[in-house]
């Protein structure tokens, strides 16, 4: 089983995202870090986000923001069967 990143801006708690960590930790795959900046500014004041293995997760509401996570981890694991059966078949 692969472990998952979700990377938290703690500047973005303000939109509710704090709560999410708490949440997430449930799941055995899925690894929660919270930095100080992540460096995309613009999202942090605008929207709830976060990064998922490296890619950026928007959503309207910290809770909205939750199905989002869970469909970005689904999409990107379909993505890693799909390439794993590329690599087979070379």
């Amino acid at each position: 089983m692969a472990v998952n990143i979700v990377e938290f801006c703690v500047s973005n708690a303000h939109h509710g995202t704090d709560a999410l960590i708490e949440k997430l930790k449930a799941h055995p795959d899925i690894e929660t870090i919270e930095y100080g900046c992540l460096g995309n500014c613009g999202e942090c004041y605008l929207s709830p986000y976060v990064m998922v293995n490296g890619e950026t997760v928007v959503a309207e509401t910290a809770e909205a923001l939750y199905d989002e996570i869970l469909a970005a981890l689904g999409s990107q694991e379909e993505h890693r069967k799909a390439l794993d059966r590329l690599l087979d078949d070379l």
